[in-house]
């Protein structure tokens, strides 16, 4: 893309321009669409999450990979029918190989759903979350920092609308009352010589819009253009933003949701990461948006992976990635649906 030939690092957004002048707040929407459709990452400051909250959950979340094997595993992904919980390293599959990072997931705190045989599969993914006994305190600060991120992330996607020249609440129907808002904590160990270095292998994101809180070890890079990546090195009171395959299928891929991936980082250190990722609810359909003549000109189209093609239907959307990315879990609580054409329905 012409667009993206001089870009060698992430562009920088105030989120607080909002609240400034009728200027800057235009300049604000014009550098935002311009951010999502080019590069498809940025980083966000001035977001207003406060900052010791942020230490916060870097401190508890560096105290869970602390514990004992025996703690973290009693609170494993496969006790969970809703993918909630601890993975070891190696343990999730990106593009048919494994990831080498430890991780502990957590979507919103909901009871399980009353399911019959006329259900459809994904239902099963709403439920409660597991929590390790030996640490109380990340419930209550996770629920914390995930209440503030889901206020956040849903003024910047009214933002987009608003960029997009469409009404600000107009993706206000997908996401509801009931966000299917997900958090992961994640641990990436020092490379081990002879073995792989994927961190996370090369994917794009699922729903709407994710934020990543880093700490101060470098990994992750994007696909700035195919086969050439960039480093989204760590900057001090920032948010790293990307754009998800349901915000590029709404916009007919005007909106870019880009491939990037973790490198593991050098032998004898770690990395420690904190993704937040808005989605929409899990029974809403994605329609395509009127955007304007001027921007539909240049919508790309969205760019499916035939071997991982996009649904419209939230729901389905959603486990299919999970059903891909954890297959223990699949086999334990959704052997009926790893059929041919279960995902036709």
């Amino acid at each position: 893309m012409a667009h993206t030939r001089g870009i060698t690092s992430l562009p920088t957004l105030d989120l607080s321009l909002l609240d400034g002048t009728a200027a800057q707040r235009q300049g604000f929407l014009d550098d935002l669409r311009h951010a999502a459709r080019d590069v498809g990452f940025f980083y966000l400051a001035g977001h207003g999450i406060d900052a010791d909250l942020l230490k916060q959950v870097q401190s508890h979340a560096r105290q869970f990979f602390a514990l004992p094997d025996s703690e973290k595993t009693a609170v494993g992904m496969i006790n969970s029918p809703h993918f909630r919980g601890y993975n070891r390293a190696a343990s999730e599959i990106t593009r048919g190989k494994p990831d080498l990072r430890e991780q502990f997931d957590l979507g919103a705190e909901r009871d399980a759903l009353s399911l019959d045989e006329n259900s459809p599969y994904w239902a099963r993914l709403q439920g409660p979350n597991q929590w390790p006994a030996a640490l109380p305190a990340l419930k209550p600060l996770l629920l914390d920092w995930q209440q503030a991120m889901t206020g956040m992330s849903l003024r910047l996607l009214r933002a987009f609308a608003q960029a997009l020249s469409l009404p600000q609440e107009s993706f206000d129907q997908l996401y509801g009352d009931k966000p299917n808002e997900h958090i992961k904590l994640m641990r990436y160990p020092g490379q081990v010589p002879d073995q792989s270095n994927q961190g996370v292998g090369a994917h794009k994101d699922s729903g709407f819009l994710s934020f990543l809180l880093q700490d101060h070890q470098s990994g992750l890079q994007v696909e700035i253009e195919e086969g050439r990546w960039i480093d989204a090195l760590p900057r001090d009171n920032t948010l790293v933003v990307n754009i998800g395959e349901l915000l590029e299928l709404a916009t007919n891929g005007y909106l870019r949701a880009t491939v990037h991936r973790v490198l593991s980082p050098p032998e004898g250190s770690e990395r420690l990461s904190i993704a937040f990722f808005l989605g929409a609810q899990l029974d809403a359909v994605v329609p395509l948006y009127p955007l304007p003549a001027e921007l539909l000109r240049e919508a790309r189209g969205p760019a499916s992976d035939p071997d991982n093609p996009l649904f419209r239907d939230v729901g389905w959307n959603y486990l299919k990635g999970r059903l891909r990315s954890h297959p223990d879990v699949a086999q334990r609580f959704y052997g009926d649906v790893l059929i041919p054409n279960a995902f036709s329905a």
